[in-house]
């Protein structure tokens, strides 16, 4: 008699993408590493941004060469885009690739990931900034070419080798890891609400997992910010780079994308203002945490948003829109925010009740005010 597990109909299966096939992290590990790379092949095609580009052609080139490597190097351009992938499918045909390595932010790392899935390839990711979890995750972000977003992409597997440098992280801006705070930090905001509820061994593991994360930021950003290279930076570099990622592999889409990266997408269709992704989430968390007070009266929530507010001013997150660089914003382009970040596949709806447009635009102006409103459904 076949064990019931046998049995399962394809839609009860649970496919999990937790983590990559092997991480690499040291000082100065990174030219080191090209045995390993060469198990996954010898005609890597390099996905990297201009500036990291020649990054590439001083640390890698002639280690590549030197192992036998016969590499071809791309720049993404400035997006995760279709034209952007298009052009470097081209490029890794004509190249015969038979592996693609990102080396750059999560834009670059979200590119090879997306190239690589789509042409069957191993991918290696080197991330040169700690500013997302990019570089962990089975996920890639698809913006247009003005940088608007537009849909996510699920990935069939995390990415086969990550090698994380902290000399190469080290020479990114601050401003970088500052934001990478404000992205992993999200995660227990939007983990907790959309899945503190659930029973699932693994969602309560990654529910758990984004509480600790929370934890160790609050204690060691400031002194990691204050002391670039040392122990307790590495430890929140690994936080913004590894952990983050980790809860999104083991509770899925509804532990990583929720209120706070719905308004991150929907700002991102603005005109260009100069803020990166963290900045954007951790604005957003603010959002989400201002909804749950005015549409629940929730008053934890805005203990919450109390406490992050002075964390934010102690490390240079972003609290208002003006922070953002829209002090000018108008009404419309707010609406036209509001009503992206409301579209029906948004993650907003994972809140555990319904947004109006109208208290949405209230709460992204209000994110720094007393806890006064009061809005009720119904």
């Amino acid at each position: 008699m076949p064990n019931q597990s046998s049995t399962q109909t394809a839609s009860s299966l649970l496919t999990l993408t937790i983590a990559p096939a092997k991480v690499i992290r040291g000082a100065g590990v990174l030219s080191s590493t090209v045995a390993d790379i060469s198990k996954l092949g010898t005609r890597p095609l390099i996905v990297a941004g201009n500036r990291t580009l020649g990054i590439y052609q001083e640390s890698l080139q002639e280690i590549f060469q030197a192992q036998e490597l016969q590499t071809t190097s791309v720049s993404y351009g400035a997006d995760c885009c279709e034209v952007t992938l298009k052009a470097l499918r081209k490029a890794a045909k004509e190249h015969k690739a038979d592996m693609i390595i990102g080396v750059g932010g999560g834009k670059a790392l979200d590119t090879a990931k997306l190239v690589g899935h789509q042409l069957k390839l191993p991918v290696v990711t080197i991330p040169t900034s700690a500013a997302t979890c990019a570089g962990w995750t089975a996920l890639s972000n698809v913006y247009s070419e003005s940088g608007a977003f537009l849909y996510d992409v699920a990935l069939s597997r995390c990415p086969d080798l990550l090698i994380l440098d902290y000399d190469l992280i080290q020479t990114a801006p601050q401003r970088t890891l500052v934001a990478g705070i404000g992205d992993a930090i999200a995660k227990w905001y939007e983990a907790s609400v959309s899945s503190g509820h659930l029973q699932d061994t693994l969602v309560i593991a990654a529910v758990q997992l984004a509480r600790v994360l929370r934890d160790i930021l609050f204690q060691k950003a400031a002194a990691a910010l204050q002391s670039p290279g040392s122990e307790v930076w590495r430890e929140v570099v690994d936080a913004t780079l590894l952990s983050a990622g980790v809860i999104g592999g083991l509770g899925g889409a509804q532990c990583r994308t929720v209120a706070a990266h719905a308004v991150h997408n929907g700002l991102t269709h603005l005109s260009a203002y100069g803020s990166i992704h963290g900045e954007k989430v951790a604005y957003g968390i603010l959002v989400q945490l201002r909804l749950e007070e005015m549409l629940q009266g929730n008053q934890l929530a805005d203990a919450a948003r109390q406490q992050l507010l002075k964390f934010y001013a102690e490390i240079g997150l972003p609290q208002k829109l003006a922070d953002l660089g829209l002090g000018n914003i108008t009404l419309a382009e707010l609406q036209t925010a509001g009503e992206i970040i409301l579209a029906p596949n948004s993650g907003i709806h994972r809140l555990p009740f319904p947004v109006a447009l109208e208290h949405l635009m209230a709460a992204m102006i209000s994110t720094t005010a007393p806890n006064e409103l009061k809005i009720t459904n119904g």
